[in-house]
């Protein structure tokens, strides 16, 4: 099992890390280390990857996982039931925040003293509704450091205009996230967007890392959901140490 850890300057305390691929028990399509129990890989091969993530990572409890909805909804992390949101923070030490994407970006973010903690899913449906905004304005603070995951990169998310014409009407800054590719397509670069946005709401942009890996063209190192279709997950997780 193998995983990323951000090159950013988080706080004492702060721990982070985006899964790769390679390890686990999953075959076929799901082949690695596949987080998802919604995928349609088989559910004890998928428990038995998100033991090894424990195991190995010395969590100190299980990742608060997200039914995540491509959608602006944040929340608490804590215990309970599986929330139908696409965000989670916390302030609270040994608490686990975590997403699972397959092309989708992954943002964690930390307070610059690292008493607050989150993670975000957030795909291009989930930008246009505001989860990045949500998020900030649920941590109560634009005091961060945010990391941008893997996720489709700007070489290969090809899109129509219908949806650069979505965040064309949001603001029109956005044009430079997208390249024309040919008659009826433009390449869009999700995570400038992502970056754009936290940076509208007021989080400094020499505070921002990240953003630089490509799920659909590293097929060894992460699933892609745009390039095989039926696929893994991976989890991207972020938690305060219990002695922080």
């Amino acid at each position: 099992m193998n995983w990323i850890e951000p090159e950013w300057p988080a706080p004492a305390g702060v721990r982070a890390i985006s899964t790769l691929r390679s390890g686990g028990f999953s075959q076929g399509p799901y082949h690695g280390l596949n987080l998802g129990l919604h995928v349609g890989d088989e559910p004890d091969r998928v428990q038995k990857n998100r033991e090894q993530l424990e195991t190995v990572l010395e969590l100190p409890q299980s990742p608060f996982w997200l039914s995540q909805v491509h959608g602006h909804n944040v929340v608490e992390a804590g215990h309970g039931l599986l929330p139908e949101a696409d965000a989670s923070f916390t302030d609270q030490p040994g608490v686990v925040c975590g997403v699972m994407t397959a092309d989708c970006l992954p943002i964690l973010l930390t307070t610059r003293d690292g008493r607050q903690v989150g993670a975000v899913h957030a795909g291009w449906k989930g930008l246009a509704q505001g989860i990045v905004a949500s998020t900030i304005k649920a941590m109560g603070t634009q005091d961060l450091m945010a990391w941008l995951g893997p996720a489709i990169g700007p070489r290969a998310f090809e899109v129509r205009e219908d949806l650069r014409e979505v965040f064309l009407n949001l603001d029109q800054a956005f044009d430079q996230a997208f390249i024309r590719e040919g008659s009826e397509h433009f390449l869009a670069n999700i995570a400038l967007i992502a970056r754009m946005m936290l940076i509208d709401v007021g989080v400094n942009p020499d505070a921002i890392y990240g953003g630089h890996w490509c799920t659909h063209h590293q097929p060894a190192d992460f699933f892609s959901y745009r390039r095989d279709g039926t696929t893994g997950r991976m989890a991207t997780l972020i938690w305060r140490t219990l002695d922080a």
